[in-house]
């Protein structure tokens, strides 16, 4: 029984570690909504990303290759070039510089309301 329950809790463990290792997804475009370089508030910027590796395009153009931190949490991506790191939220809306840039996920403007007006009953007189 003892075994039995060391077998479990390991198995629990490794599916807990591979849930927990699962990571989201970044790409698209976002906003720069604090700190901006050069004054762009608001200007586009974007990220790419394929398996662990991710571009990054900033609002002034430049571009950096960013990895996971495996050494941090798994919110955290490291920028060699720029010898700084990252910081993501968990549903991928917030991008976070140690410089204290902040990038901002664009969903786009609302859809369009669109509105219905009842048929007309015409009458003769």
């Amino acid at each position: 029984m003892r075994r039995l329950s060391l077998v479990i809790g390991v198995l629990a463990a490794c599916a807990a570690t591979g849930a927990s290792a699962e990571t989201v997804n970044l790409t698209g475009t976002y906003r720069c909504i604090q700190m901006c370089r050069d004054g762009m508030l608001g200007a586009p910027t974007f990220v790419t990303q394929n398996g662990d590796a991710v571009n990054l395009t900033t609002e002034t153009g430049e571009s950096y290759r960013a990895w996971p931190d495996w050494s941090a949490p798994y919110s955290r991506l490291w920028i060699d070039a720029r010898d700084e790191s990252v910081v993501y939220s968990p549903d991928g809306m917030r991008i976070q510089f140690d410089d204290g840039r902040v990038w901002q996920r664009d969903i786009g403007p609302p859809p369009p309301v669109v509105l219905r007006r009842a048929p007309v009953a015409w009458r003769r007189y």
